[in-house]
């Protein structure tokens, strides 16, 4: 078990970092200095390996997000709490990981897609129900209408097309999107509390 979460974990740094399409198991294998055959011995085929990348990046990133989620003194919180963890999860990560993703290793992009469609989706709306309560986000919100525009706008900082790597910075870029989005449903005073948050984060 230890050697093949080491084969994960190495495999997800350099798919991040370079794409997953360029990584090859050679490659995979040279960095933790093993042979190819003990990464076969763990996973049939580079596609097993790409799923069980996904799969423990889902695992991390729901209990990151169960977790902020009952820590977060509020609801603006909680969304901070999750800028925090974007800033870590797309430091180093290449845009064109998704696409590699959807187009050689539809499994595992399925598999992002129920996560994303299902887990982040209730989290969303939990999150917009809860600031509603709170009077932090406008209670005129159509609920419905921002989780599933929030859900796509997690995609669209990976359109290389739109925001080319060369101009757009993937981490920024999502962070921005989460504020914005976070801006676009605040009340007086949740867009205080926003100012405030932000001032605290920029001064860490």
């Amino acid at each position: 078990m230890e050697t093949r979460l080491r084969i994960i974990k190495k495999a997800e740094e350099l798919f991040w970092r370079y794409g997953i399409r360029s990584i090859t198991m050679d490659a995979i294998a040279a960095e933790l200095g093993i042979s190819k055959k003990t990464i076969y011995q763990h996973f049939t085929d580079k596609d097993a390996l790409v799923m069980a990348v996904t799969e423990d990046q889902i695992l991390f990133s729901q209990t990151c997000c169960k977790k902020d989620a009952v820590n977060a003194v509020n609801a603006i919180d909680e969304i901070f709490k999750v800028i925090e963890f974007v800033e870590i999860m797309f430091k180093n990560m290449k845009p064109a990981v998704m696409y590699d993703l959807e187009k050689y290793h539809p499994d595992a992009f399925k598999k992002f897609l129920e996560h994303k469609n299902k887990f982040l989706y209730e989290m969303v709306k939990l999150n917009i129900q809860r600031g509603i309560k709170e009077e932090l986000y406008r209670s005129e919100i159509n609920v419905e209408l921002m989780v599933r525009f929030r859900l796509e706008t997690m995609l669209i900082a990976f359109n290389t097309e739109i925001f080319p790597p060369s101009k757009f910075n993937l981490m920024q870029l999502q962070c921005e999107i989460v504020e914005y989005f976070l801006f676009s449903m605040a009340t007086l005073k949740g867009h205080k509390l926003i100012l405030k948050y932000k001032d605290q984060r920029l001064n860490k």
